[in-house]
């Protein structure tokens, strides 16, 4: 069975959810955040239980295996295989029963980890467990996978956590496991097989020490013999334990029942010690457990590096001193503030004494956020890493004991040297765990060859230490190979007899855990796969290339998270939860039918990249949020780009794209334009000819444009100045606005400042928007030129519109021709948001109050998606301080207009959705004389038809 065959079969037995068996879904769900590719027959996303046993009987007939799924970040590849992959994370996201008063809750699998605990918060429990996607995973895959994360060392790992599962056993069978609780002919049959004295006794002896709580090797035998306690306590048993780190194996779970936790003391400091070795970090580690903190974390130099670059993490480098080879994050808390400081200080002591570290500085509570942002980034970082080798995931779960930590580090180390390797060393040292990554190019036979021999080698390593080959991430197809070798044959035996029982028609995720294929199988990169050189109009050349732009996602996810976490990235997905929606779907469909992986035809004019890429609002979110910094607005603009090549350009990207030749038409008889676009027959006529949604207000013309009124304003410039700036008029504030650039240039002459003009093209955002690249390098070409001559550090050029001003910034060095590369790139530097250029002023002094203080005023402020990606909203703030304003800023992601996407019709109702995700609803709560500041045309625009409001640019409330 193939294919739409089984899409017929399953929704014909009654299956209410979505079934997809497209080359797309199947490309999109190939992959995870491990090393391993392999297309899916189909993707389902089922909606209840009985989806579930549906699709468990539909499967086990056809002998067609179930990939069990929620956010797919798995790093081992539990996520990938060749039969239908059932995605819970869509519909299956309910919280189903919270009991209060003994602290227990019962989930659906889809419920994401930081969305229960912000639930939970207010009545004083939440979830320990903790893992650094922990705003994206889901309890299905925590439990799976027996998550455990920094908090381990105060909170355990999942399993610790888990009461009872409720699931589909591959013979249909709906049954629930809980302690005393299990079908008879499980319950027997696993009671018997572990009452084998000998089986009992080889556990003992070579499972990993108990001192390690990080034992996720295999299937958790040694916890139920010991809840057996050699067969006198059967009603003790509990086989939910057991399905816990199963990695989906055993059943397809629909209800998972957890206790809770007493939420943890208010008052939060992380001491952020500073090393010159890594073995200085292991000791510390060692003496820093003994004052019992509730996180214990590692951030190695490889780590910190990659945060230089990362737009958002580099903010959060502020309390690093020198050069460090390590940062041990440690983390105490206390419900009073002075009991926290003598913590802090006790513990600091106790590093000094015993000469260990160089610096100490502490983070305390909202600051103590930062190092953990930076450190949960840590993952997604490493793609940075210049050039074709990557940081691999392959053996970089393993857990010691803390004692053996750092001798097994020292070893470990002294191994990779052989291989010419500097591992990368990060995260739960305070467990005994460090993720150790080799840097490995596997699409090099020698890289190919490393990753079987360096993994070989640290099983063996891990086995001399009795450590655990897996700590949190489980085997999946990466150590799955090693495990027989690692436990020997009676305990693999074992294994073997467990998946029998649960699962004896091989039916929930082959190959996982047990009769796994080779670990150096069904790779994403391999020797046999060099990577595509791709001709396109954007410079990729630091990426090496587009493929290689489009590689550093790595499947880590941040692209999923909820949008009641913050942020901007992903709109689209927030409000579809989609997987087809995430800046990861879209980067993987480029990889896989670019390079014609998919379908054999490498290009990009296929239907389906047109399918994925639709949605997308360019927001740049991802340019800043994603940990790798995959950058795909600009992806998509070369995309529209070649696609267009091929099928040729609409009407509406025409009628966008162009949207300044048409607004320079169009303010010749600004009056008659006005009428027609007002009038409600042929402003209809309008919309529907260019495919605008008829709902949209059109912004109407100026009866002068700016670039006529502006030599007169410049007449008022001061006659002895403290600086000069030259004004970029985007076509924007020129055509539709030109008061606010009125009251911009005035604000800067009343503060003494000259501002100077000169004749320019348009910023060709609308053209880089809809793909119409080569008229963008046209104008981007013009304006370097122009302004590369007479800009520089003392006389910089400002400008309102952040998405036309960064244009400069982001865009313009990588479309103009190489002639241009260096003058492009040096303009960059000296290109201001007139936000940055007030803030940079004010901090150096220059800028001194001329009004007297009046009653404050509150202004809410939402931002603009590119400036809050390549620029950030405190200068929006510093500068609204400095003019006597209390700022709030609206906790709001992109407005969901994105330029043209709100206005065209076909993303009309998703951009309205978008917008009422945060925006519409934080605005209605406000009274009507509250003032709304938004500096983006296209988010003001959205606000007056999303709530009828009017919201201003920050110069006009300060002039």
């Amino acid at each position: 069975m193939y294919g739409s065959d089984f899409n017929i079969e399953l929704l014909s037995r009654g299956f209410k959810g979505e079934v997809y068996d497209d080359i797309l879904r199947r490309a999109l769900y190939a992959t995870d955040a491990s090393i391993y590719k392999e297309y899916p027959l189909a993707v389902v996303y089922p909606r209840d239980e009985q989806d579930v046993k549906i699709l468990v009987d539909t499967c086990r007939e056809k002998s067609i295996s179930i990939i069990p799924r929620t956010a797919g970040t798995s790093l081992a590849g539990q996520c990938v295989g060749s039969g239908v992959v059932a995605d819970m994370s869509k519909y299956m996201t309910r919280v189903l029963h919270l009991d209060l008063k003994n602290g227990i809750v019962k989930v659906q699998p889809g419920v994401i980890r930081d969305s229960l605990n912000e639930m939970l918060k207010p009545y004083g429990w939440f979830f320990g467990p903790n893992t650094s996607t922990s705003n994206r995973c889901m309890l299905g895959g925590m439990v799976a996978n027996n998550s455990s994360g920094s908090t381990s060392i105060k909170y355990g790992v999942t399993r610790d956590k888990v009461l009872s599962i409720r699931g589909v056993l591959s013979n249909g069978e709906v049954i629930e496991l809980s302690e005393g609780k299990a079908p008879h002919s499980i319950q027997s049959s696993m009671i018997e097989l572990l009452s084998d004295t000998a089986l009992v006794d080889d556990v003992q002896k070579n499972f990993p020490k108990r001192t390690i709580h990080r034992r996720n090797t295999g299937y958790a035998l040694d916890v139920l013999i010991d809840q057996l306690d050699f067969g006198k306590g059967t009603d003790r048993l509990n086989l939910a334990k057991l399905i816990s780190g199963s990695e989906g194996t055993l059943l397809l779970m629909t209800e998972i029942t957890l206790k809770l936790d007493r939420l943890p003391p208010k008052e939060v400091a992380v001491i952020c010690a500073h090393f010159t070795t890594i073995r200085q970090s292991m000791e510390a580690a060692k003496e820093v457990m003994k004052v019992s903190p509730y996180a214990c974390e590692l951030v190695d130099k490889i780590i910190l590096d990659c945060t230089k670059e990362n737009l958002e993490q580099r903010e959060n480098r502020f309390f690093i001193e020198g050069d460090p080879e390590a940062i041990l994050a440690v983390e105490l808390r206390a419900d009073e503030m002075g009991e926290l400081q003598k913590a802090a200080e006790t513990t600091i002591a106790r590093l000094k004494e015993a000469n260990l570290g160089y610096a100490f500085p502490v983070l305390w509570n909202e600051d103590a956020e930062k190092i953990w942002s930076l450190r949960a980034a840590g993952l997604g970082l490493l793609s940075n890493i210049p050039g074709p080798a990557k940081a691999i995931a392959c053996i970089e779960d393993t857990a010691v004991d803390i004692e053996d930590l750092p001798d097994y580090i020292d070893e470990f180390d002294q191994m990779m040297e052989k291989f010419g390797q500097r591992s990368v060393h990060y995260a739960h040292a305070g467990a005994g765990e460090i993720h150790l990554r080799p840097i490995l190019n596997l699409r090099e036979l020698q890289g190919y060859k490393h990753l079987r021999q360096i993994s070989t080698e640290s099983a063996r390593l891990v086995k001399k230490y009795n450590g655990s080959l897996s700590g949190e991430h489980g085997d999946g197809r990466v150590r799955a190979e090693f495990i027989e070798e690692f436990y020997g044959s009676r305990i693999y035996e074992a294994f073997l007899k467990v998946k029998q029982i649960f699962d004896p028609y091989n039916l929930f995720n082959p190959g996982k855990i047990v009769n796994a294929p080779p670990m150096d199988t069904s790779l994403r990169e391999d020797p046999s796969t060099p990577l595509q050189t791709i001709d396109t109009f954007f410079d990729y050349g630091n990426e090496g290339g587009f493929l290689a732009a489009v590689e550093k996602c790595n499947g880590s996810g941040d692209c999923r998270k909820p949008f009641s976490t913050g942020g901007t990235m992903c709109p689209s997905y927030q409000a579809t939860l989609d997987e087809k929606d995430t800046t990861r779907a879209r980067a993987n469909a480029l990889r896989e039918f670019v390079s014609g992986a998919a379908n054999g035809k490498k290009g990009f004019a296929h239907p389906e990249l047109k399918e994925v890429m639709d949605l997308c609002l360019a927001c740049k979110g991802c340019t800043r949020e994603c940990p790798s910094n995959v950058d795909m607005a600009s992806m998509k603009s070369e995309w529209l780009y070649q696609y267009q090549s091929v099928h040729g350009k609409s009407l509406s990207t025409l009628f966008f794209g162009h949207f300044d030749l048409l607004a320079r038409w169009a303010s010749l008889l600004p009056s008659f334009s006005n009428a027609l676009l007002e009038n409600r027959i042929t402003g209809d006529l309008i919309k529907r000819l260019v495919g605008i949604a008829t709902q949209r207000k059109l912004p109407t013309f100026a009866k002068t444009p700016l670039q006529k009124q502006i030599n007169k304003t410049l007449q008022k410039n001061p006659k002895d100045p403290v600086g000069s700036v030259y004004f970029f008029l985007d076509e924007f504030i020129n055509y539709n606005e030109p008061r606010i650039g009125i009251k911009a240039i005035e604000l800067l002459q009343r503060y003494g400042y000259e501002v100077k003009f000169v004749r320019h093209a348009s910023s060709g955002r609308a053209m880089i928007s809809k793909g119409l690249l080569p008229e963008a390098r046209k104008v981007a070409e013009r304006n370097v030129k122009i302004f590369s001559e007479i800009v520089n550090e003392n006389v910089p050029l400002v400008g309102i519109e952040p998405s036309a001003i960064l244009s400069f910034r982001d865009e313009y060095p990588r479309i103009v021709r190489q002639r241009l590369w260096e003058k492009a790139k040096r303009l960059a530097q000296n290109v201001l948001l007139l936000d940055e250029f007030f803030a940079r002023e004010i901090k150096a002094g220059r800028l001194k109050k001329l009004y007297e203080e009046k009653d404050v005023k509150t202004v809410h402020v939402h931002g603009h998606c590119h400036q809050k990606a390549l620029s950030s909203l405190r200068y929006t703030r510093e500068v609204l301080e400095f003019f006597g304003y209390k700022v709030k800023i609206i906790p709001s992601g992109c407005c969901g207009m994105a330029g043209s996407f709100g206005y065209e019709k076909e993303h009309f109702d998703l951009s309205m959705k978008i917008g009422e995700m945060v925006l519409f609803p934080y605005l209605r709560s406000l009274n009507d004389m509250e003032l709304v500041v938004a500096v983006g045309t296209s988010c003001r625009h959205q606000i007056a038809d999303g709530v009828g409001r009017k919201a201003l640019h920050w110069v006009e409330i300060v002039n």
